[in-house]
């Protein structure tokens, strides 16, 4: 099944989770501090990583996959947030990211974690701090129908702030080893900051 997506996002037909990720990828990158649903994103043209999410799996979605997100959290670090799927068994990720090297995952891992843990050597802060700390398991976001998250911005700070905090997480590795890690390098930390949005930036502490 493909999806007409309407203006200002030039018009295209969407029949695969790579397209959905070019699309995302065409997406103004928000500095915003709330939630848009997938109607607004296409609307305004802009989103942070949670309104691309929300976005990918109304689309994820129509093409007859579960509608399903997992939440990255960090240490003095902006979350981000994951639409997930399954092809042939192996998992995939499509996701907005105002940094390079967290956006989308092609459908070639065989577990979660591996998905998940794929994101770690790119997950940094503006110091270079290795940031990225649990992940959760996939939540299924037909549970929250009756809140109209994809056509209404009403429920959105619920359903993120609330329901998602509530969910269970996994740690990405041991407490002992995280304290012990690298900063990321200059070459690495120059390459994900291509296409930011410097208003977008998470400012640690």
């Amino acid at each position: 099944m493909a999806i007409v997506l309407p203006m200002p996002i030039r018009p295209r037909k969407v029949s695969s989770p790579h397209q959905i990720q070019c699309m995302l990828d065409e997406l103004a990158y928000s500095d915003d501090n709330f939630y848009r649903c997938p109607r607004r994103t296409l609307a305004d043209a802009k989103g942070h990583c949670v309104d691309g999410a929300l976005l990918a799996c109304a689309c994820l979605r129509r093409l007859g996959h579960v509608p399903r997100v997992v939440w990255i959290s960090a240490e003095n670090d902006d979350g981000h947030l994951l639409a997930v799927y399954q092809q042939r068994g192996l998992w995939g990720a499509v996701a907005k990211s105002n940094f390079v090297g967290l956006r989308g995952r092609e459908p070639v891992y065989r577990t979660l974690r591996e998905l998940v843990m794929s994101y770690f050597n790119d997950y940094f802060n503006t110091k270079r701090f290795r940031s990225m700390r649990r992940y959760s398991t996939p939540i299924d976001l037909r549970r929250f129908d009756h809140l109209d998250w994809e056509t209404s911005d009403e429920h959105l700070d619920e359903i993120i702030d609330n329901r998602l905090d509530r969910i269970r997480t996994y740690p990405v590795a041991p407490a002992s080893v995280l304290r012990g890690l690298h900063l990321a390098d200059e070459r690495l930390y120059k390459a994900n900051m291509m296409y930011a949005n410097p208003k977008g930036l998470f400012r640690p502490k």
